[in-house]
């Protein structure tokens, strides 16, 4: 399994491991196999148990197809739609424990999730998935076509970690929060501004960490009470833990 790195805004570099092919291709057959049960499901319910098929008899060709379209449409847009709610996961991909990100290390979007999603009709679709091996495998961050266009990239979520390498804080059941207004923030912005922080503390930059202050303060209209920039950011992150783990 290859290491993939996102460089984000602040110019941080953050180590994942690259989904290999093998859990690509399982969450790929987990999702088909979903597929194909909804298939049977529709089938014997609306057309062999409601006699729906029996109709096809009185209607002309694109009347028919306007109806198996009907059918099928859930199927056509399964991907975008479970990445779009998931943030980057399908079923298969929550099974298989992989996740779609941008390359900036920000969550993707609806917009990348949509490129992807046209691509696969080169990437997979097309010579039955053969364009979309070739180019993880060969590819520097193991992208397939529809990731290198939209800029994103299959991480695994497969790494041994503790505390120290999430975005949770211990904090005691006394702990009083002090900015509500940090629940603006994703997972995703915590993560990178933990880790962010951590690097900064290490090599004593303090012009990261006022950078790092001034933009949570712009995104989430919180003001800094703190006489201290690092307690700052220290109490945001303990503030998110507590508000998100109390929700």
């Amino acid at each position: 399994m290859s290491e993939l790195s996102i460089t984000t805004t602040q110019n941080v570099v953050i180590n994942f491991k690259a989904a290999s092919v093998g859990d690509r291709m399982l969450a790929y057959f987990i999702d088909l196999i979903i597929k194909i049960a909804y298939g049977i499901v529709v089938f014997t319910v609306f057309f062999y148990y409601f006699g729906i098929k029996d109709l096809f008899k009185e209607l002309d060709q694109w009347s028919i197809f306007a109806i198996i379209l009907f059918f099928y449409f859930p199927v056509i847009i399964y991907t975008i739609t479970l990445e779009s709610i998931f943030e980057g996961q399908t079923f298969g991909k929550k099974l298989s424990k992989i996740k779609v990100v941008k390359l900036d290390g920000y969550q993707a979007g609806f917009g990348d999730y949509l490129m992807r999603w046209f691509f696969r009709i080169i990437d997979i679709s097309i010579m039955n998935g053969i364009i979309a091996i070739t180019t993880v495998v060969t590819s520097k961050n193991n992208q397939r076509l529809g990731d290198m266009v939209a800029g994103t990239a299959v991480i695994s979520l497969k790494n041994d970690v503790n505390i120290s390498h999430t975005i949770l804080e211990e904090i005691g059941e006394a702990y009083i929060p002090t900015y509500p207004l940090v629940i603006k923030l994703s997972d995703n912005d915590v993560r990178i501004i933990k880790e962010t922080f951590e690097r900064a503390q290490l090599k004593h930059d303090f012009e990261t960490v006022e950078k790092l202050v001034t933009k949570i303060e712009s995104v989430t209209g919180i003001k800094n009470q703190t006489d201290s920039k690092a307690d700052f950011v220290r109490v945001i992150l303990k503030d998110y833990n507590f508000y998100t783990q109390n929700m």
